[in-house]
């Protein structure tokens, strides 16, 4: 008599995960190796992806919870950690702050041609022609609105207000980036420079 077939065993269901938001960041959770798990992580489109923070619970609703205490204390500390420009007013982030933004949000290349610029120039600076001719811009209009865009898209980002407190014709957002040499006189604009923590965060992507 043949023997019958036993019945392979059914393939145990993948562990469901649960979607959520907080912040700028996207949350994911479920049961991972018999606990509850959850993890933060760039929110899209931004282009990283790579784990923010971790957390576990009892519960899936503990960990998620947990998971937003970590992030509302990592956000509350680097604000805290924010100096201010003495030129403009504005907060400028550390730069562990700056590598995430430029990490994650959607700058264009001409905008990180002119960022990598200025960050190779360091504390001389650069005009705006040279500025406009290293991204390939026809007018310093041009360059000047790109860039205060890279700022705009940061500060967003970094939920920072990007407009300065002190008087200034400049487009807003760029304040964010950097600050004006004071050698333009009277008619001519002085030099773009980079805010420091800005330059490390920008050279330690090159």
């Amino acid at each position: 008599m043949s023997k019958k077939k036993e019945k392979a065993p059914k393939p145990e269901p993948a562990p469901s995960i649960m979607v959520g938001e907080h912040g700028r960041y996207q949350i994911k959770s479920g049961r991972l190796s018999g606990e509850y798990v959850a993890r933060a992580f760039p929110k899209p489109p931004a282009k990283a992806r790579g784990m923010i923070a971790e957390a576990t619970g009892a519960t899936e609703e503990a960990a998620i919870a947990a998971l937003h205490e970590a992030i509302d204390a990592r956000e509350n500390r680097r604000v805290g950690e924010r100096r201010t420009d003495d030129h403009s007013g504005t907060p400028v982030p550390s730069v562990e702050e700056y590598v995430e933004a430029i990490a994650q949000v959607a700058l264009s290349a001409p905008q990180m041609a002119m960022l990598t610029a200025l960050s190779i120039a360091g504390e001389d600076g650069l005009t705006e022609t040279k500025i406009a001719g290293v991204a390939g811009y026809k007018s310093r209009a041009s360059a000047n609105k790109s860039l205060a865009g890279a700022g705009l898209l940061i500060g967003e980002f970094l939920s920072i207000e990007t407009a300065s407190t002190q008087p200034s014709n400049d487009p807003e957002g760029t304040s964010l980036l950097g600050y004006r040499s004071a050698d333009g006189g009277v008619n001519a604009a002085g030099k773009w420079i980079l805010h420091a923590e800005l330059r490390d965060a920008v050279r330690a992507g090159m």
